[in-house]
This record gives structure tokens, C-alpha cells and sequence, in this order.
């Protein structure tokens, strides 16, 4: 596998293909349908492929695109749904074996919906964790099947990764996005919290909920961002840093407290590649408050999760597994009180972040998790991603370099709020030089 795929295995590169004549959306489906039946039975990242509706559906778009007509940016391309996310004709299970019994869904959720109307073509549902929490999945990681690809976004991830769609949607409430597209060595976005709807996506803690991307490249990530935040003509600045370098600000102390030393040495090594050429690299602390964002954030996920799942637990306890068992546990027994308080902390947490900028940095920048991934009895720690969470700035995590072991390590990239493309231009700026830097 390559931590950099070719360009021909990426949504621009496909773009390209297709639109140049030399690939058609009907042979990228074949694609990957092939694929995810040489790597399936390893690999378990779907729960569902709906095989025919691909296929017809990409005849259509390339009947579509014959004939003139293209519907938007991801105009024929394959993409893969998280299991908590509604599809129409497909049952949203969230890993639970109860619900994986009801019927079908509807109606698409209404990210699903844009996905739709921006011409791509849904090929399936990928393995989430059970309710999006900690429980480990069946899925394993594409690098190597005896670690874990991360969660809750575990299928998403290890499908990109493998070749099996170009892109996937994922979620995050703590690290489910950022965490598994670091551990499976592709590009995560989770962005602005509110600016991608959450309508038919089974929730944790709605305070906390982004869905977002997982893709193959940075350029990517934009692309169906800018579908899912209804802008789908919105282009990412690529000339911006072309005469005033990004200016980077390195978070310390929480953010390497915890972190594996070869990790540390890779990230000195990337920041020395990227100061080299021209970004501009400021060491700077966490703010006053931060020891306790970590506590807040799980006192709020707990009783979201509690609110959502509270009936339902009490009638089939059975069907939860020990690690979202025990969230909802906690949550049931949180204080109005305490969870006042920890909004408050939340809103105070996002206020002291954003102010970290100073109205200088173009991004904040930390390792995407606290090392490669962990063996498949966990999904790994989410604390380096938490705190994006709690607070709703947007993040882009990019691969930069493999583990003694052979496993992907990444950084992630921090923007102010509602400054998402700025912030996905400031990632296609480190991507490329990382790129180039390595052969790739």
C-alpha cells in the first residue's frame, strides 16, 4: 500500500478520467465492487453493498453526462455511508444487531440526499462501532489486519484506504472521524460543527455530532465537503500561500503529553520538511482550563447518548455492548447541574481556543492521534481529537509518515470556526509539499 495514492485513485482523478472519456462511472463501480470482493472477507468494512443499484445508477450518470447534463461535482463517483446514516432502501443498523432488523429506511438523510443530487453514486453502508461509541468492530485495518482501523467511522475508513470507494462519509462526536482515517493512512475532515446537517443520522450527543468526510487527498476532502455544506460549486483557494507562506501554530504540552516518541521524531521531521519550505512554525500552550476538557466532554456525550438511548436501554439492555453500555450508564446519572456546567465549560474551552489564533494563524496544528494504531481489541485513544469536538473548529488530518512497524501516522490541522476552506487550503499546501518531499 502507499501512503500518497495516484492521482487516478482519487475523486479529481476519477473526475478527470471521466470527463476526458478514458474511464466511465460504470467501470469505477466495476472497480470497486471488484475490489471489496477480493478484500471483503479480510478486511469487513461493509455491512451492506447494494450492487445492482450501483450499477444502474452509474449506467444513468453516464447516459447523463452523454448527453451534456452533469449533476455536480462527485457526478459518477462511488461513495460509501456510515451505518448510522439513513439510505433510503437500505436498514440504518448502527451495529446493533436489533436494529439491523428493521426495515429499510424511507428516506435519505439529507446529507445523503445532496450526495444524490451532486450525481454520486452510493454503493453501500460501511461498519460503524456499535451506536457510534467504543466498542471494537469486526473491521480491521487495511495495513495490517491484526491492528485496529480505529472507530467509530471504522468501515468508512478502511474502505477508502483499501480501494474499495474513493471516499466515505463518516461521523464524529469524540475522534471517529480523525482518529480512523489516521490509523488506515487517508485524509479525514471534520468539519465546522452545525454546517453539515445531522438530519436522519442516528445521534450520540447532538451538541457534539459533525459528519464529515473521509477521502484519498486533501483536494477530496474539499469536494464533498463543499456538497455536504451546500456549496458544490465552491472552489479551495490553491494560489493563496503561493507569495505568504501559512503560519502553523504548534499546540504543546496536552498535545505531546501523551504522545509515542517515534511519533514526536516524525512530526519534528514533517514541521522540519514544511519550515523548509516556507511555512511558518509558532510554539504556543493550551489555555487556561483545557485539563478539564476532557472530562467535560464525556460528561456531555454521556447524557446525550443517554437522552437518545434512555427507553430503549431499559427494554433490550441486551442488545448494548459493555463500552456504550457504560456511557449510557454514566449518562443517566449526570446532574442537571453538572451538565450545565459543563456546557458552560464548553463554550468558555471554544472561546480561549479560537483566541489562540490571535488573529494570525492560518492553523493550529497536533498529532491526529497518540500513536500508530493500537492491536483490534480497542479503537484507540481519542483524546488528540476530542478537544476539536468539544469546541466545533474544523480539522483536516494528512498522512506523513509510517511507524517502525509499517503503520500510517498523522498530523491533523485545527481552523477557527466557519473557516473550513481556508483551512482545507492550507492542508492541500502542507499535502503537496509532503508529497513531493517523500517521491511520492
Amino acid at each position: 500500500m502507499k501512503l500518497y495514492p495516484d492521482h487516478s485513485e482519487t475523486v479529481v482523478g476519477m473526475t478527470a478520467a471521466m470527463q476526458a472519456g478514458s474511464t466511465t462511472s460504470i467501470e469505477l463501480v466495476e472497480r470497486c465492487l471488484s475490489r471489496i470482493d477480493e478484500q471483503e472477507a479480510e478486511l469487513h468494512a461493509w455491512v451492506s453493498v447494494d450492487r445492482s443499484d450501483a450499477m444502474t445508477v452509474s449506467a444513468d450518470r453516464d447516459r447523463e453526462r452523454t448527453a451534456g447534463k452533469i449533476r455536480g461535482p462527485l457526478h459518477g463517483i462511488p461513495i460509501g455511508i456510515k451505518d448510522i446514516i439513513d439510505v433510503a432502501g437500505m436498514v440504518t443498523g448502527a451495529g446493533s444487531r436489533l436494529m439491523s432488523q428493521q426495515p429499510p429506511a424511507d428516506r435519505d438523510a439529507e446529507l445523503v440526499a445532496l450526495l444524490r443530487d451532486s450525481g454520486a453514486v452510493i454503493l453501500g453502508k460501511t461498519v460503524t462501532t456499535q451506536f457510534a461509541c467504543f466498542d471494537p468492530p469486526p473491521t480491521r485495518n487495511p495495513w495490517n489486519v491484526a491492528h485496529t482501523p480505529g472507530g467509530s467511522s471504522s468501515g468508512s475508513a478502511a474502505a477508502v484506504a483499501a480501494g474499495m470507494c474513493p471516499a466515505a462519509i463518516g461521523s464524529q462526536t469524540g475522534g471517529s472521524i480523525t482518529r480512523p482515517a489516521a490509523f488506515c493512512g487517508v485524509f479525514g475532515c471534520k468539519p465546522t460543527f452545525g454546517t453539515v446537517s445531522v438530519d436522519g443520522v442516528v445521534p450520540i450527543a447532538r451538541s457534539l455530532d459533525h459528519p464529515g468526510p473521509i477521502a484519498r487527498s486533501v483536494e477530496d476532502l474539499a469536494v464533498v465537503l463543499s456538497v455536504l455544506q451546500r456549496e458544490p460549486n465552491r472552489k479551495v483557494e490553491s494560489t493563496r500561500f503561493d507569495h505568504v507562506p501559512p503560519r502553523v501554530g504548534r499546540l504543546r504540552g496536552f498535545f505531546e503529553d501523551l504522545v509515542d516518541p517515534g511519533f514526536k521524531s516524525a512530526i519534528d521531521r514533517t514541521l522540519d520538511t514544511l519550515m523548509t519550505a516556507g511555512v511558518l512554525v509558532y510554539d504556543i500552550d493550551v489555555p487556561a482550563g483545557f485539563g478539564d476538557l476532557l472530562a467535560s466532554h464525556r460528561l456531555i456525550m454521556a447524557a446525550g447518548a443517554a437522552a437518545w438511548h434512555q427507553k430503549r436501554f431499559a427494554e433490550h439492555r441486551d442488545d448494548y455492548s459493555p463500552c456504550v453500555a457504560s456511557l449510557i450508564e454514566e449518562g443517566l446519572a449526570v446532574s442537571a447541574t453538572d451538565f450545565i456546567q459543563a456546557r458552560n465549560h464548553q463554550q468558555l474551552m471554544t472561546e480561549r481556543m479560537v483566541a489562540l489564533f490571535a488573529g494570525h494563524l492560518d492553523a493550529l496544528l497536533t498529532p491526529a492521534t497518540i500513536g500508530p494504531a493500537p492491536d483490534s481489541t480497542t479503537t484507540g485513544n481519542p483524546s488528540m481529537n476530542a478537544p476539536w469536538s468539544y469546541t466545533g473548529l474544523p480539522t483536516v488530518s494528512l498522512p506523513i509518515a509510517l511507524s517502525d512497524a509499517g503503520l500510517p501516522l498523522a498530523i491533523q490541522l485545527a481552523g477557527q470556526r466557519h473557516t473550513d476552506n481556508e483551512l482545507l487550503s492550507t492542508a492541500i499546501f502542507c499535502e503537496r509539499i509532503l508529497t513531493t518531499s517523500s517521491g511520492a
